[in-house]
């Protein structure tokens, strides 16, 4: 079973979470129909993507979705990983070609250094006229160098956008997707009034980086074979901590006919009309869980009466 793993370090503000998705990820994968499935490297970067979204929505308790997406120009356009308040999640990609065998992230998604990580908290509940809130980061560091790891990019964008210092490992093959969070905890009075750091802060940074040391030395191999009470007792033995109940992440989608019908309003009537005579019915499916809605020329009818037919503007099925 599928399940999360948080705990904090006892007298210092780190705190850590572990994620294994196991059953759940197994799941967004036998979702993709027969000749559809993604090469093995972009499974594995959706696997990594699912267990970073996951962690993220545990760690900021958002009412919401959370909605982690890598934007390239190489043969993967976009990736897309989404983790709701439950720690419910999907993933998808959209891929027009051929990825090589044993690409990475730079290779399928950076060729030509124009890639983004984009990161949106889309509140469940919006006031009205509210916007979701969007943080976007280059696939390079500060220097323009590129960032070869999903867990780099993600590093640097909790350090660019929230200035927290977090080290992160993740790993993903076929049957499990897992993922290691380590964060410094913002402290009130960390600098004095010169912006120079006293004793404790130092102390505190030093007990956060030799954490991060012990957490960088899990291998992908340890992360994706090994339970949690084994790579929590390896990593940090030393170290007292207070764990948590663990929770159960699964696998979901929020896609609906309601929300097609919505996109359908949005095509607008010609359009939509003009789909009904060449194909006889209006047929959309779900890239994240595979589900198709059909719509016949009595179900588009019904979608326009009443109104002016005109289109209502674009919407994306998600």
């Amino acid at each position: 079973m599928s399940e999360l793993h948080k705990f904090l370090f006892d007298g210092l503000p780190v705190r850590g979470m572990l994620v294994r998705l196991t059953d759940a990820w197994r799941e967004v994968l036998t979702r993709r129909e027969p000749g559809q499935q993604f090469p093995p490297e972009l499974r594995h970067l959706l696997g990594e993507m699912s267990a970073a979204a996951v962690l993220m929505q545990s760690n900021i308790k958002f009412n919401g979705a959370l909605v982690l997406q890598i934007m390239g120009d190489g043969p993967v356009k976009l990736a897309v990983a989404e983790a709701q308040h439950d720690l419910s999640f999907r993933a998808t990609a959209k891929c027009v070609g051929e990825v090589a065998p044993g690409a990475g992230l730079e290779a399928m998604l950076n060729v030509s250094g124009q890639g983004r990580c984009v990161i949106t908290l889309d509140p469940k509940d919006k006031f009205p006229g509210q916007q979701p809130y969007q943080g976007v980061v280059p696939l390079h560091d500060d220097q323009r160098e590129p960032l070869h790891k999903l867990s780099e990019v993600l590093e640097h964008y909790m350090l660019q956008s929230e200035q927290l210092d977090t080290k992160l490992v993740l790993a993903a093959n076929d049957e499990i997707a897992a993922g290691l969070l380590i964060q410094r905890l913002p402290v009130e009075g960390e600098a004095n009034l010169e912006g120079k750091r006293n004793e404790d802060d130092i102390g505190l940074s030093e007990a956060f980086n030799r954490i991060s040391i012990l957490a960088s030395t899990l291998t992908p191999e340890e992360l994706l074979t090994l339970d949690a009470d084994t790579v929590l007792r390896r990593l940090f033995w030393q170290e007292p901590t207070t764990r948590f109940e663990p929770l159960t992440p699964s696998f979901a989608c929020t896609c609906s006919r309601e929300r097609v019908a919505n996109m359908l309003r949005g095509l607008g009537r010609q359009e939509s009309d003009e789909l009904l005579a060449e194909r006889g019915e209006v047929e959309v499916g779900c890239d994240f869980c595979g589900r198709h809605y059909r719509f016949d020329a009595v179900d588009v009818g019904q979608l326009f009466a009443g109104s002016n037919d005109q289109p209502a503007g674009s919407s994306t099925l998600q």
